[in-house]
């Protein structure tokens, strides 16, 4: 729970940052030359997929998800495991709180080689993706552990 906990706080202070002091006004600001930080909101799921799709529905749709995730949290099998379903559901419920106040969510960091540019994203999204990364390294983990067999 103290790390969904510190994972929501981060993302909603970032957020805010960005947009009540950082961006007044919204601009585009170099950092180095591979990063830039930018101001957008994104009506629709991962890359601005489904961008048409109604907030409520998507905001359904995270809540289902992150009701189970909230269940699977609850039986975690281990504190790495709890920090990782933490990491997911800390930014799930920072980005469904920017749907339901701004009807988007808050993009602000934005990758670019040359003139390719990832699709900006936010903090969430950043705990989102470590948070699965790290699921999935605590799968791995488990199940490269060797099997001990009692003698008879």
């Amino acid at each position: 729970m103290a790390v969904l906990l510190a994972a929501l706080v981060v993302d909603q202070a970032t957020k805010w940052i960005i947009i009540n002091w950082v961006m007044v006004p919204p601009r585009v600001i170099p950092i180095t030359g591979f990063f830039n930080l930018v101001l957008g909101w994104n009506t629709g799921v991962s890359f601005g997929m489904f961008s048409t799709s109604s907030v409520w529905a998507l905001v359904f749709l995270s809540a289902v998800i992150m009701v189970a995730l909230f269940m699977w949290l609850t039986r975690a099998q281990s504190t790495l495991q709890a920090a990782a379903i933490g990491l997911i559901l800390g930014g799930a419920t920072g980005n469904v709180i920017d749907r339901l106040i701004i009807g988007g969510v808050t993009d602000f960091l934005d990758f670019y080689v040359g003139d390719w540019h990832w699709p900006s994203f936010n903090t969430a999204d950043i705990f989102i993706v470590c948070g699965a990364a790290l699921l999935l390294l605590v799968d791995f983990r488990s199940s490269a552990k060797p099997v001990r067999h009692q003698r008879p």
